[in-house]
């Protein structure tokens, strides 16, 4: 039988090369999509037609409390889910000593909250099957300071703490949790800083940004038999960008 897995957030960008990924790897997937629903139903056809695995498209909105409860409560239809990753997220770019509540808390309840009612949701089956593979997508702001990012950090450290906790709990029960933290990634949503790019680059060890691809390329090898050993980690994959101290010569 064919394991599903459930992506958050899966229509473009990380999502997109998470789901990619996963159906290579002969998963099938279906992926939840907030606003992109063009994009979503042509990744669905066409990996479906191309795999002849199911690929299904979801509208979902994260910041929608009971969207995600009443996503949750027809969690059945679904079916098996083997897997579940949460990569869904949302910024709030702000000075941290101009940051609005509102806005700061929007970013929470995408970036974790959310993840904690689906948690609830999908891993308990799991739990119960003693099987199962669970990847937050985090960040490497989580641990490094950037200007501007204090919620997304914020939102994004609750995360990793969440999942060492969840790692805990569920390991006897034959189910890894496990953080993928991307830096720089060549997506839509870095043409923001476009004019600023080649200055970034500059300043990143292996020289360039990361493809989703190779964020999908993890969540695949996490998502195997093979990785079953690996469980409350925190997987950098941002070009050395950890690594370093910031300080070029």
């Amino acid at each position: 039988m064919t394991a599903t897995v459930l992506v958050t957030g899966g229509a473009k960008g990380i999502g997109a090369g998470i789901v990619r990924a996963l159906v290579a790897a002969g998963h099938a997937v279906v992926f939840t999509y907030r606003s992109s629903a063009s994009q979503a139903a042509e990744l669905a056809q066409s990996l479906s037609a191309e795999s002849g695995l199911s690929v299904t498209a979801v509208a979902l909105d994260l910041a929608d409390k009971a969207a995600v409860a009443a996503f949750c409560a027809g969690a059945p239809a679904l079916g098996e889910i083997h897997g579940l990753v949460h990569n869904a997220g949302q910024s709030a770019d702000s000075l941290s000593m101009m940051l609005a509540q509102d806005k700061a808390e929007a970013a929470m309840q995408v970036n974790f909250w959310s993840f904690t009612q689906l948690v609830n949701c999908f891993v308990r089956p799991m739990m119960a099957r003693r099987q199962g593979r669970v990847i937050a997508i985090g960040s490497v702001t989580a641990s490094r300071a950037n200007q501007g990012n204090a919620a997304y950090a914020a939102s994004k450290a609750a995360l990793e703490a969440y999942m060492r906790t969840l790692s805990l709990e569920t390991a006897k029960r034959g189910i890894t949790a496990n953080t993928i933290a991307p830096g720089f990634v060549d997506t839509d949503m870095m043409g923001a800083y476009a004019a600023y790019r080649t200055k970034m680059e500059s300043q990143i060890p292996a020289g360039r940004f990361a493809r989703p691809e190779e964020i999908g390329a993890l969540a695949a090898f996490l998502m195997s038999p093979q990785a079953a050993y690996i469980t409350g980690a925190t997987i950098p994959v941002d070009g050395g960008l950890m690594a370093s101290m910031g300080l070029q010569r």
